[in-house]
């Protein structure tokens, strides 16, 4: 399997989570919690042998790493160990336990419930779509019927210039906004450099955080955050298709800052090490966690550069280095602000595909003619859609779900920002995003 970790001792992990342990000694409920967390460690790093793509980023003990892959238990056992856990966590006495330790608790009920419908998967149990997603990511999405976009499409349709078919006119529109191949590295470099601005205005980053960036093929997906520990990423664009010039910043914001990089190595700096919660060192790819981190990372971009910000940045310092005209980035600004409606069709079309609803041709013509793209990127789209199957809710309904928690703090940017640190940071659960 592809599995990236950059693992610690026991004794480092005690050492620098030793203020926490302590301060923790007197409560049984916060003991039980620590001992359910280290078996649901142990329990995703064996599940992670099982399954290729299981276990996203692991920088914990090297004990239970090598141990997993040593003698990794069937699943029909990991099975067994995930309901045990999730009896356990009833368990729990919640008088015993600081406000902290409580949302604490929530975060791993869910990680395991998650847990207990992967490995279902797993040993063939087949879900629909729409109990896949709250078994795995904590919520229930509401599908929408392909024709309540159909409304957005006549916008763009009067928007997109020429006649016939508004797909084949749009990615005709999008090819004059492609990065030169020997322009790409500088521009996602200058698009992840303003991001990383941006978000250093309003959250503090750890000491010596950095990633590295790679340009890779064959892949299902555009692009992807390997968080290794130490507060380091390596952040791979896939090349496979032309990249618009709108993704520098989409891809800058979502991978790095601040996205996946910055959210890893919050959680790392602040629970893992401060709190010494050592299930946080493992991340579970299909669990509630990938909500949370991929609508931040989504919505991050918004609050990076919000309303106009984007193609203004865009316009006056990525078009230069692309080779692009700069006079079009308004026209091009408000089709991509346009199309964002569509967002969400995805989902309608996933779960009628992947509940056989939909034939695979039918598929790939309904996301090519709702994403506005052309049959090559709806055939990709297909593919991550077949690899992840119902985690494509966490892209649009995940971006939804922050974006209106964060809002709802207030309408400076501060306190935005600062909410924004909060769910990046915390045991953030589904649930509280929509208090």
């Amino acid at each position: 399997m592809k599995f990236r970790h950059a693992a610690a001792s026991l004794a480092t992990i005690a050492a620098l989570s030793l203020g926490a342990v302590s301060s923790a000694l007197a409560s049984p409920g916060s003991d039980l919690l620590d001992k359910i967390a280290v078996d649901f460690v142990r329990l995703t790093l064996e599940a992670g042998e099982r399954e290729p793509g299981y276990v996203d980023a692991y920088y914990g003990p090297n004990e239970y790493l090598n141990a997993a892959k040593l003698a990794p238990r069937p699943v029909s056992v990991l099975r067994k160990e995930a309901d045990r856990l999730q009896g356990l966590l009833a368990k729990v006495p919640e008088k015993d336990l600081t406000a902290d330790q409580r949302r604490r608790k929530l975060f791993l009920k869910g990680q395991v419930k998650a847990a207990q419908t992967r490995l279902a998967m797993i040993a063939g149990d087949t879900f629909s779509f729409q109990d896949e997603a709250q078994g795995l990511f904590g919520v229930r999405p509401v599908i929408k019927p392909l024709k309540a976009y159909d409304p957005v499409l006549a916008r763009l349709d009067k928007l997109v210039p020429g006649k016939g078919d508004l797909a084949a006119r749009v990615d005709a529109f999008q090819a004059a906004y492609v990065i030169p191949t020997d322009r790409l590295e500088p521009v996602m470099k200058a698009g992840i450099a303003a991001c990383k601005a941006k978000t250093e205005a309003h959250i503090k980053l750890p000491a010596n955080e950095r990633f590295d960036l790679s340009f890779v093929t064959k892949k299902p997906w555009s692009g992807y955050n390997w968080y290794q520990g130490g507060a380091h990423s390596l952040i791979e664009i896939n090349t496979d298709l032309p990249i618009y010039i709108s993704r520098a910043l989409d891809l800058g914001c979502h991978e790095g800052y601040p996205g996946h990089h910055v959210l890893n190595a919050l959680l790392e700096e602040k629970l893992t090490k401060g709190k010494g919660w050592v299930e946080f060192s493992v991340y579970p790819l299909f669990s509630p966690q990938s909500l949370i981190a991929e609508g931040s990372a989504n919505y991050g971009i918004a609050l990076a550069f919000p309303g106009q910000a984007k193609t203004d940045f865009e316009r006056d310092k990525l078009y230069p280095l692309a080779g692009l005209d700069p006079k079009t980035a308004a026209a091009y600004g408000a089709l991509m602000d346009a199309k964002a409606a569509l967002a969400q069709s995805e989902v309608t079309i996933a779960a009628a595909y992947l509940d056989g609803k939909m034939k695979k041709p039918e598929a790939v013509r309904a996301l090519a003619k709702y994403g506005l793209t052309s049959t090559a990127r709806a055939e990709k789209r297909l593919s991550f859609i077949e690899t992840y199957r119902a985690y494509i809710i966490n892209y649009s309904l995940g971006q939804d779900l922050v974006r209106a928690h964060v809002e709802r703090a207030g309408k400076t940017e501060a306190a935005r920002w600062a909410a924004m640190e909060r769910v990046i940071s915390e045991p953030t659960t589904p649930a509280d995003l929509a208090r």
